[in-house]
Order: C-alpha cells, then sequence, then structure tokens
C-alpha cells in the first residue's frame, strides 16, 4: 500500500514517521509533482496539481476538522474523502470557548483593564439565566462546546442544518427555527462548516437579532463573518464584544481594526490544534478499516461541503 503525504504547513518528517510506524509495510513519502500514484493521501489545504496527478486515490484524509479548502478542489471521481473526527481537538475548542464565555460574563477582562490601572474594584455579580449562549454547529466539535457550555449551568442552545438531541441543550433546527435561534441567544459560538450557504452567515441583520449585550466567538472560519458589520454592531453599543480566533486573512493583516478594538480579544487560530499523534492514529485506523471495506466514520460530502 502506498501513502502520499501533501501539506504545506507542518514539517512533513514526524508525520512521515509516524505513519510508517502505525502502518507498518506501508510505503509512505511526501508528494512530489510528478510521484507514482498512491492508494491514499494524508491532506491539508493541497494544491490542484495533487489531485490531477493523483486521480486514483481511494481515501483523502484531511489532517483536521474544517475541510473548506479541501473542497474547493476538484476531486478524484472515487476517493473516499474523509475528516478528523476529534483527536483531541474537541476537548480543546471546549475548554477554550468556555473561558472565552466565561471571561465575558465574570467581566474578567474589565477587571484586568482595571488593575492595568491600579485600581481595586468590583462589580455586582451578574446572572447565569441572562446569558443563555448560543452554539451554531453540532457536529463533533460543536455538541462537546454544547456539553461544556451547558454543565456550568448558563442555559445552553444549539443550531444545526439537521435536528439534533444533546442532554441539556435547547437544539434548534433549519433555516425555519433560524431566527427563534437568534433571539433566545446573548453569547453566539460559531462551529458551522465553512459552506456557500454559511459564509457571511454573521452579518449586521443576523448579529443584531441577538439579545442586546449581545456576544460573539468565532471559532470556525473568519468567511463566516462580515467584519465591518461586527464592527458597526459594536460601536453601536447592540454588541458588547467579541472573541475572534479565525479571520478572513490570516495572519491578521496589521493595520485591520479587530487589533486594536477595545471590545475585541484576537488569537492567533488556537482554539483546537491538530495534536499530531492522535491524528495519525486515527487517519492509520481509518485507513486499515477502509482497506478492509469497513465503514469509516468522518466521511464528507464534497458537494454539501461537510
Amino acid at each position: 500500500m502506498r501513502i502520499t503525504f501533501c501539506s504545506p504547513g507542518p514539517k512533513p518528517e514526524p508525520w512521515l514517521a509516524g505513519l510508517r510506524a502505525a502502518l507498518p509495510g506501508s510505503v509512505v513519502e511526501k508528494w512530489q509533482p510528478g510521484a507514482p500514484q498512491a492508494d491514499h493521501a494524508v491532506v491539508w489545504a493541497p494544491p490542484q496539481q495533487f489531485f490531477d496527478e493523483q486521480a486514483g486515490l481511494k481515501g483523502v484524509f484531511n489532517m483536521g476538522a474544517g475541510v473548506d479548502a479541501l473542497v474547493k478542489c476538484r476531486l478524484p471521481p472515487h476517493a473516499v474523502v474523509v475528516r478528523l473526527d476529534d483527536a483531541g481537538m474537541a476537548v480543546q475548542m471546549a475548554e477554550f470557548v468556555c473561558h472565552a464565555v466565561i471571561r465575558h460574563f465574570r467581566e474578567l477582562d474589565a477587571y484586568e483593564a482595571d488593575i492595568a490601572r491600579g485600581e481595586w474594584t468590583y462589580r455586582k455579580p451578574l446572572a447565569r439565566a441572562d446569558f443563555p449562549v448560543g452554539v451554531m454547529g453540532l457536529g463533533v466539535l460543536g455538541e462537546r462546546v454544547a456539553k461544556a457550555v451547558a454543565q456550568f449551568e448558563f442555559p445552553t442552545l444549539g443550531w444545526s442544518r439537521t435536528r439534533r438531541r444533546i442532554e441539556g441543550v435547547r437544539c434548534f433546527a433549519g433555516p425555519e427555527q433560524f431566527e427563534e435561534f437568534l433571539a433566545s441567544t446573548r453569547i453566539l459560538v460559531c462551529l458551522l462548516p465553512l459552506t456557500p450557504e454559511t459564509q457571511d452567515i454573521m452579518n449586521a441583520r443576523t448579529l443584531g437579532r441577538l439579545r442586546p449585550g449581545g456576544y460573539v466567538i468565532n471559532v470556525a472560519r473568519g468567511a463566516h463573518l462580515v467584519d465591518e458589520d461586527l464592527i458597526a454592531l459594536l460601536d453601536s453599543g447592540h454588541l458588547a464584544g467579541a472573541a475572534l480566533d479565525v479571520f478572513r486573512t490570516e495572519p491578521l493583516p496589521a493595520g485591520h481594526p479587530f487589533w486594536q478594538h477595545p471590545k475585541i480579544a484576537v488569537t492567533p487560530h488556537t482554539s483546537a490544534r491538530t495534536l499530531r499523534e492522535e491524528s495519525i492514529a486515527q487517519i492509520a485506523g481509518k485507513i486499515l478499516a477502509l482497506e478492509r471495506g469497513e465503514p469509516v466514520a468522518g466521511v464528507i460530502d464534497p458537494k454539501r461541503g461537510y
């Protein structure tokens, strides 16, 4: 069995070594133009040339949960395209979002500002009931985030394309319930896949539907958010703030207004990082399952985009 690895990002050597150890007897090589045909590919944001040359792939394994860059390519017609289910990312995402929610709810950002000025202050405790948290996207990561938020006794809502049932979470589904979901939410968390339908989904109209004093947490993709609309709603006072981990252009360009806006907390796309050892074990297991003709989790529909 031949495995090819194609990614412009992480150094290939640790991935190659790990895949060779997990798949003994297989040929595992970094892709180069003109390389021999492989059976399976492990990729992150590969160029179109890669798929043009590797048209006979049986399986394409994405080194992450988000596949928006992958589905933009013309993919091999018979390849099964598989994303990571979790591989250690769900718990990272849950802790990141809970931190952002609690930092806002407990006004820790305001305390930090006071302390920086040398001021010793107290604020009246707020009621959790007044801060319902709505999670857009209830896949593997979204479900874990919603459950984690609910453990802190915030009213927790979830919205997804199709109906889900999650203990402790009030679930909404489909476009017919989207407006009700937004109007019931004060802290909005975006964990949607990026598709033509979800691009720009956080805009002046939808964010304007949030409860007054709303807060936005985006840990999905930068293109979900219309930057100018967020700033306008922050400046008008309808939104209280935002925690943004993903951006339309990354790294976030110097001079972008998000850097200096007093109501925006910026982090460098670090909410959930791919953990190499866990990812290699999951990918190797799925490759072997496909070779045995068994079903695998995480298969995506390129036409749907997730």
